[in-house]
């Protein structure tokens, strides 16, 4: 921040910071999860949908984890076809509908899942846990506030202001 101070005099050391901090643990967390993809041999678009689906309850038609992922209903099928291949995902009839296909992640797709999962979890916890809870309940108020006013009317340029 002195480096930047004699440059750009009006920069708030504090804002910048926290922004700077923020950055920077997006980016660890995020080499964090690519690692546990790594060593789980998971793709990310296999965690992806591995992840949808194990919060659907482990349970769901191709067209809701399409919808859930944000994807054409034919991008789906692929992902499953290769999750179902790996032992991940198995896919029947429905019991009350022929026509419908219901996709369940197997024992084995809950394991691999939570293990990844588990990984970037594991540091979360350690990370925060150098705050107090009090602490952790505040910073995550206040992460809170800063993102609804950053999901405020994207229309409005803010930054012209």
């Amino acid at each position: 921040m002195a480096r930047w101070q004699p440059v750009l005099p009006g920069l708030d050391p504090v804002v910048e910071g926290a922004v700077t901090r923020m950055k920077k643990l997006s980016v660890y967390f995020r080499r964090v999860r690519e690692q546990s993809l790594v060593d789980f041999d998971l793709e990310r678009h296999e965690f992806d949908t591995l992840h949808k689906l194990a919060g659907r309850g482990g349970s769901a038609a191709p067209s809701e984890l399409a919808q859930d992922l944000g994807l054409a209903p034919a991008s789906v099928i692929g992902r499953l076809d290769a999750l179902e291949r790996r032992g991940f995902v198995s896919r029947a009839q429905s019991a009350t509908d022929r026509r419908r296909v219901v996709v369940r992640l197997t024992d084995s797709g809950r394991e691999t899942w939570l293990g990844a999962v588990d990984v970037l979890g594991h540091e979360e916890r350690r990370l925060l846990g150098v705050l107090a809870p009090e602490e952790r309940a505040t910073l995550n108020d206040l992460l809170r506030r800063i993102m609804l006013a950053a999901e405020e009317d994207p229309t409005v340029p803010h930054w012209h202001a």
